[in-house]
């Protein structure tokens, strides 16, 4: 394990701006913001700033104030954040390992890591702490792309443990995931219940087929709400999914393509807060680490390698549920088909689909309720 540090070539840097310069955005064919993809309005300016106004030096900088390290585990390299709480202070500090998903990396989980690492400064007391660990994702930022294997939420899992448990030196420990990395939250609990201490989730397992049958009236009409605001949301999931490698050509040869493809997920799934949530510094700086490491490509397979997944088993560790606006009205008793004990459930009032990100505050007051009677 050895520290590491993000040091992005200043002809990276000009060949970014170059790019950018030369970019080619076409109006919308439909005529209306956002209808039919990203609005060519928002993005010409946001591009605009990337160009002349962005300050990758000083993100980098900030970057590199956390505490970054690079290890293999086994046959593969895993960039990671390891953030602990302060000994002195915090004495009873509980690990945690938080896994994002897609089209996240590891910086999503930057504004909750003080409200964990530091309570006291946070509207909470000596005995909520965390030490906390944020892995990027195999492929996607500094991580290697899975070796030998597929992108499944049962390999990733695998190597998080290895990673918690032979590298980290922790016998037990706490996870939660968003989005991909829900999954692979889920298979940690699934396949070690002996280490997983708690299981917190904002992003609530969906049952598989077989253990989807005879639901209730309330099962049913949530269903039937996501399936309707999904219908005209799923263009990108079957792209990624059937041909990935041709549409990352394209994303990993444009920065404006992949600012768009990106920005559009980050606006749609943020709900009502987007402006709020992310400032173009933080969209920018996300959009950074998968140009820089030409990583959009491999960042794909998890929903390439889907075909690869197998159903979560049953999951016995504690659970405790703080259901993200974008999924509200899950029915608890839909989650109760993979959760076998859930210990607390409650629904985020604001928010969206990048949770700990949009509401830090809400999701660390959740974690630490839900912890408190499993720290002893």
């Amino acid at each position: 394990m050895v520290p590491f540090r993000i040091q992005v070539s200043e002809s990276d840097l000009t060949d970014l701006r170059r790019r950018l310069a030369e970019a080619r955005i076409t109006s919308a064919p439909s005529g209306e913001a956002w209808e039919s993809g990203v609005d060519d309005g928002y993005l010409t300016d946001l591009i605009e700033y990337w160009r002349d106004d962005f300050d990758w030096r000083r993100q980098e900088d900030r970057l590199n104030s956390l505490p970054h390290y690079k290890v293999d585990v086994g046959d593969q390299n895993v960039h990671f954040l390891h953030v602990r709480a302060d000994p002195h202070r915090y004495s009873s500090a509980i690990p945690l390992i938080l896994s994002h998903g897609w089209p996240y990396s590891f910086i999503e989980f930057l504004p909750i890591i003080p409200w964990l690492t530091d309570p006291e400064a946070h509207g909470g007391t000596a005995g909520d702490a965390f030490d906390v660990v944020v892995p990027s994702l195999p492929g996607f930022g500094y991580s290697a792309p899975m070796v030998n294997k597929p992108f499944t939420g049962e390999s990733v899992a695998e190597l998080w443990h290895a990673l918690m448990t032979e590298q980290l030196g922790y016998r037990h420990y706490a996870t939660y995931g968003e989005d991909v990395g829900t999954t692979i939250s889920d298979w940690l609990g699934a396949l070690y219940p002996d280490a997983i201490i708690g299981l917190f989730t904002t992003h609530a397992a969906f049952p598989p087929a077989e253990r989807s049958q005879d639901l209730t009236a309330a099962e049913d009409a949530f269903r039937e709400w996501l399936n309707d605001k999904w219908r005209t949301g799923r263009g990108y999931s079957e792209i990624q999914s059937t041909r990935p490698d041709t549409l990352a050509i394209g994303l990993n040869d444009s920065p404006a393509g992949l600012l768009a493809w990106l920005i559009e997920k980050f606006r749609e799934w943020s709900g009502p807060d987007f402006e709020e949530a992310w400032s173009r510094d933080e969209i920018l700086t996300t959009a950074c680490l998968y140009w820089f490491n030409e990583t959009i490509g491999t960042s794909f397979l998890p929903y390439y390698d889907d075909k690869h997944e197998k159903p979560v088993p049953l999951v016995t560790v504690p659970v405790g549920v703080a259901v993200q606006w974008g999924e509200r009205g899950f029915p608890r008793e839909y989650a109760a088909r993979t959760y076998t004990d859930i210990r607390m459930w409650s629904d985020l009032p604001r928010g969206g689909h990048f949770t700990a990100m949009q509401t830090p505050d809400l999701v660390a007051s959740a974690m630490r309720e839900f912890f408190t009677p499993l720290r002893d």
